[in-house]
């Protein structure tokens, strides 16, 4: 089989020694076919990476599907809906539509979405890798020419292309400027899981600039929450320490949003703010929200320029591209230390 195609019904039956018919009954559970075969069968699919052609009727773009799969954690988070303009305003010229579902962060989930997509013969697979997923079966279609990209944050087990932003410069970048305008006591309240890839990223940043300024790391101003709730419940605790921060860093928007209510409910304007991720009306906050933006378009369009370059013969090596992030000064980032006090009791 050539190393530019995607295997066949043809190409199964070539392995095994036995009819197309055969393997289809295999593949359709339709008809006799001896136990022995079936397992024959079955062991080639998995070898070579073939997936049902569930759309051999639809228009073709080079005989592959005209829809580009798009897996993402959460369909609800507006930096997915952005990731997702900017690979639509890039493909839409080439007569492709991204097709786009959520794995909820759960490897079986994405696993079951990406066959899903396969099944269907997508030109191109763009994926946000779950925690803990293994994109080894994904080698014999990669393999095979299929363009397959990671982004925002690398896939495991497959060596391809991979669109990541500068989350380890972008959080040290917004940590410093915090310790800029006095601070040395900054919560850093981060997404579940602590594996997580840019969670990891922007921890390691945090913790750089506290070494470069002589802070040490307290682990107390450091938590874990998978919502807004959880984040609201983060500072609130955060804020009941004997020596509470006066500052604090959001390890993303849906962080920024918990930290900036709960703060609201305690009637803190003195605590200073930077979140990573920029926030629907940030502007419109008291101070106005400064942030570390990352480029979710651009992060986008480089995913589906890298995968166009790929469907149209670029065979070069697996490379990684970095969307380079931006402090955005507004405000909440530049309360002076001293203005913080805690909390009434």
């Amino acid at each position: 089989m050539a190393a530019n195609r995607r295997p066949t019904l043809a190409d199964v039956a070539r392995e095994v020694g036995v009819s197309a018919k055969t393997v289809s009954r295999v593949l359709n559970e339709d008809g006799p076919v001896s136990a022995q075969t079936r397992e024959q069968v079955r062991a080639a699919v998995d070898k070579l990476g073939f997936q049902p052609n569930l759309m051999a009727r639809n228009i073709r773009v080079g005989g592959l599907d005209t829809t580009i799969g798009l897996v993402v954690p959460d369909l609800g988070n507006p930096f997915f809906g952005a990731v997702a303009r900017g690979i639509e305003d890039t493909v839409r010229e080439r007569g492709l539509t991204p097709l786009m579902g959520s794995s909820a962060d759960e490897p079986d989930r994405e696993r079951a979405l990406t066959d899903t997509f396969l099944a269907r013969r997508v030109s191109i697979l763009i994926v946000v890798p779950s925690v803990g997923a293994n994109h080894a079966h994904l080698k014999p279609h990669r393999a095979a020419g299929l363009p397959v990209v990671f982004l925002d944050r690398p896939g495991v087990g497959l060596s391809t292309d991979s669109v990541v932003s500068t989350n380890r410069t972008g959080t040290h970048d917004g940590v410093a400027h915090l310790i800029a305008h006095g601070h040395r006591r900054i919560g850093f309240v981060g997404d579940l899981p602590v594996k997580l890839y840019t969670r990891r990223e922007r921890l390691a940043g945090y913790r750089t600039a506290l070494r470069e300024a002589d802070i040490p790391y307290d682990r107390s101003l450091v938590l874990s929450a998978h919502d807004q709730q959880g984040a609201e419940a983060a500072t609130s605790r955060l804020l009941e320490l004997a020596d509470p921060p006066t500052a604090l860093f959001a390890g993303n928007n849906i962080m920024a949003l918990g930290i900036v209510s709960q703060l609201a409910r305690s009637k803190r304007k003195d605590v200073a703010v930077v979140a990573f991720d920029d926030v629907s009306l940030a502007e419109a906050l008291e101070p106005a929200l400064t942030v570390v933006a990352q480029d979710p378009e651009e992060i986008g369009r480089s995913a589906a320029a890298t995968a166009l370059a790929r469907l149209d013969g670029d065979r070069s090596r697996a490379r990684t591209i970095t969307v380079p992030t931006r402090l955005i000064v507004r405000g909440s980032g530049e309360l002076p230390a001293g203005a913080a006090q805690k909390s009434p009791s």
